[in-house]
């Protein structure tokens, strides 16, 4: 821990094994929805700008369980059509229903590569890392920002067979990448890599359903924390799918994507997400 008691200090995940540290002043977005989760991996100010969030709009952690529970229909939906590689960005920090869990409980051969750019998602996956094989899920430190880095991380290259159909999870992460920094050209990079028969998973925040108040109260919230809301339209989401064909029901909320309860209308209200799945044909 540093001096001023605001850094700690660790070592990533990734193959250079590169220190890194983690500033507790600061609220992430990663550790927000650990705590709207309901977990404990989190800071002060992480529960402070979560429990803003929540105040502005209530049901805040609704949303975020209905979207943890899209991903984990997504996934088991990949796994049961088939898919054998999973590159989830954006993971954010372990909690139950993991990406591989899910997926490696269907298929114990399907392969997973976590990215994200948070010090702290990265210590909490290595130690889930270290209960399991090493030899079919792994971990690194890379920005979505950042696609060509991705697709060519040895560790990426590796465990990836880019001549097989892949899946490519973008769960609750474009939503923090700025207009500016040209969402549209990373997915064209990162879709560029995709065989035939790939699939792509995406959830993203809405402010479609959301009164102005409350949106502009939200975007104030994480303009402080380290990443910025971008919510976007349906149509603004559905352009990330260009190339793709959406999976019945299309992009849809999230809890009305393939259901595996009737929804009620306390779901579907706070639900402030679009989330869907697309197919490379």
């Amino acid at each position: 821990m540093s001096a001023a008691g605001s850094e700690w200090d660790f070592t990533s995940i990734s193959s250079d094994r590169a220190p890194v540290s983690i500033d507790t002043t600061v609220a992430h977005p990663a550790r927000m929805y650990d705590y709207y989760l309901g977990g404990k991996d989190n800071f002060a100010a992480d529960r402070a700008a979560a429990e803003a969030a929540m105040a502005a709009a209530p049901g805040m952690e609704l949303t975020a369980r209905a979207n943890r529970a899209f991903l984990g229909r997504a996934v088991r939906f990949l796994a049961e059509s088939g898919i054998k590689q999973i590159i989830d960005i954006g993971t954010g920090i372990p909690t139950a229903g993991n990406t591989h869990q899910v997926a490696q409980e269907i298929d114990p051969e399907i392969r997973v590569v976590y990215i994200d750019n948070d010090p702290m998602v990265l210590i909490h996956a290595r130690a889930l890392m270290e209960t399991q094989s090493q030899g079919s899920t792994t971990v690194i430190q890379a920005d979505l920002r950042e696609p060509e880095a991705i697709l060519a991380h040895p560790q990426v290259t590796s465990l990836i067979d880019f001549s097989r159909p892949v899946a490519l999870n973008l769960v609750a992460i474009l939503h923090f990448i700025k207009d500016e920094e040209n969402p549209g050209e990373i997915m064209k990079t990162l879709k560029a890599a995709l065989p035939k028969g790939s699939h792509l998973v995406i959830s993203h925040c809405t402010l479609d359903f959301t009164a102005p108040e409350i949106g502009a109260a939200l975007r104030e919230i994480y303009n402080k924390a380290t990443a910025p809301l971008i919510p976007r339209t349906h149509a603004e989401v559905l352009e990330f799918f260009d190339g793709f064909e959406l999976v019945e029901p299309g992009l849809v909320l999230p809890p009305l994507w393939h259901p595996d309860h009737i929804v009620t209308q306390q779901e579907a209200e706070n639900s402030h997400f679009y989330a869907g799945v697309g197919v490379l044909r």
